[in-house]
C-alpha cells in the first residue's frame, strides 16, 4: 500500500511530542511492506532542531511554510492508496483537512489521525463554526492516539464512519535499556514540554513533591520550563533530544508521567513517554487516569499516584531493588503486548474493513 501522511514532523521532536509516535508507527508499517511518504512543513524551527536524518523507511517531503506549497504537497499525494491527515500539523491545518478529502476516490482511503482527540473534540463541541466538524463524516476512518470508548462514542456522535484508537507503543529499535548517564542522575525525573493544559498538573505532581522532599534530587527535561519557579533540588536540562531519551529514562531511580488535563479527563490515553520509559526498563510513577491497567499493572509494572502527596510517598518509599523489579516487569509487558508492530497490524485490519465497506458501497 502506498501511504501519504501529512503531519507535524517525522525528523524533529522539537515542540513536537508526537514525533516518536509517528516514527514508531511508520517504521512498523514500512516493515510490513507499505511505502510511506511523510509530508511536513518547514515550521517552528523543527528543521533546525532535527533529531534524525531522513530515514530509509519513509520518504520525507519538507514543504515551505506557505499556503501554495501546502496545496502542492496535497496534489502530489494523488494516486496514494491511503491518505492520512494528522491533527496538529501547526500550520494550514484547516486547508489540509479540507484538501485531502478532494483526493477521495472509490479505490483509496482518506483517514484523519487525531493525536490529540480530547482537545479536538472539546474544540468542535464548543465552537459550532469549527471548520473540521462538518468534515468528520467525510473521512473513511478516524484513528486516534488514544481515548478509548469515550473518544470513540464522541467521534461517532459527530458522524464518524469508523473511529479506532491506535495507542502509543514501544519501538524496540529506538527505546531500550542503556547504561546510566550521570547527566541525568536523580531520584525522580520528568520529561515533557511546558503546555497550557499540562502545567497545573506538573505543578501538582512534580514541582510540589520536589519542594516537599528537599533531601531528594529531581530532574526536569522539556522545552519551556526555564523561567518557571523551581525548588533548588530540581535540575533543569531543557529540550532533551531523542538520542538521549533512553539515558534519561534509565538513570533516575524513577521517572514520572504527567498526563495533559484533557487526556486524563478522557482516560485511556497513555502518553508516548510511558512506553518509551517501559522500553528502557524504567520504574514509572504515573498520575492516575482511567484505563491504566489495559497497558501496565499498577503496583507491579508501574506505580500510580492520584496527587502530589502520593508522588511524595512513592518517591520516599521506593527502594532501588523495587524500582528495578517494577521496571523489568514493565519491560517484559510492553515487548509482549505493546510494540508498534502490534499497532501496525491493528491498523491493517481496520483498513481491510474500511476497504471492504467502501467497495461494497460502490457496487
Amino acid at each position: 500500500m502506498r501511504i501519504a501522511f501529512f503531519a507535524s514532523s517525522l525528523v524533529s521532536a522539537y515542540w513536537n511530542g508526537a514525533a516518536t509516535y509517528y516514527r514508531g508507527m511508520i517504521r512498523a508499517l514500512n516493515k510490513r511492506g507499505h511505502e510511506i511518504t511523510f509530508y511536513e512543513p518547514d515550521a517552528y524551527e523543527r528543521q533546525q532542531h532535527r533529531d534524525v536524518e531522513d530515514p530509509h523507511w519513509a520518504k520525507v517531503v519538507v514543504y515551505p511554510n506557505a499556503e501554495e506549497a501546502a496545496r502542492r504537497a496535497v496534489a502530489s499525494a494523488k494516486g496514494s492508496d491511503l491518505i492520512v491527515k494528522a491533527s496538529g500539523v501547526g500550520v494550514f491545518d484547516e486547508l489540509l483537512e479540507s484538501e485531502v478529502l478532494q483526493l477521495k476516490t472509490s479505490s483509496n482511503i482518506v483517514a484523519f489521525w487525531d493525536v490529540d482527540a480530547p482537545a479536538t473534540l472539546d474544540r468542535v463541541r464548543t465552537n459550532t463554526h469549527d471548520a473540521f466538524g462538518p468534515l468528520i463524516k467525510q473521512y473513511d476512518a478516524i484513528f486516534t492516539y488514544g481515548g478509548g470508548d469515550p473518544v470513540i462514542q464522541a467521534y461517532k456522535s459527530l458522524g464518524a464512519q469508523t473511529c479506532v484508537p491506535i495507542y502509543n507503543a514501544l519501538d524496540p529499535d529506538t527505546h531500550y535499556p542503556v547504561e546510566p548517564d550521570s547527566r541525568f542522575a536523580a531520584d525522580l525525573g520528568f520529561l515533557g514540554n511546558r503546555l497550557p493544559d499540562r502545567e497545573a498538573r506538573v505543578e501538582e505532581f512534580f514541582l510540589k513533591p520536589a519542594a516537599a522532599l528537599p533531601d531528594r534530587n529531581f530532574l526536569l527535561g522539556g522545552s519551556g520550563w526555564g523561567d518557571k519557579a523551581k525548588s533548588p533540588n530540581i535540575k533543569y536540562c531543557d529540550h532533551v533530544y531523542t538520542r538521549d531519551h533512553n539515558a534519561f529514562n534509565c538513570t533516575p531511580r524513577a521517572v514520572l508521567n504527567v498526563s495533559r488535563e484533557s487526556m486524563a479527563r478522557y482516560g485511556f490515553s497513555p502518553a508516548t513517554r510511558v512506553f518509551e520509559a517501559a522500553g528502557a526498563a524504567a520504574c514509572i510513577i504515573t498520575d492516575w487516569w482511567e484505563g491504566i491497567d489495559m497497558f501496565l499493572q499498577p503496583g507491579e509494572e508501574l506505580l500510580v499516584a492520584r496527587n502530589g502527596d502520593e508522588v511524595v510517598e512513592c518517591t520516599r518509599s521506593l527502594s532501588p531493588g523495587r524500582a528495578r523489579a517494577i521496571g523489568k516487569a514493565a519491560y517484559r509487558r510492553v515487548l509482549a503486548k505493546h510494540t508498534y508492530n502490534h499497532r501496525a497490524e491493528q491498523v491493517e485490519k481496520v483498513l481491510e474493513g474500511v476497504s471492504f465497506a467502501t467497495a461494497g458501497a460502490s457496487l
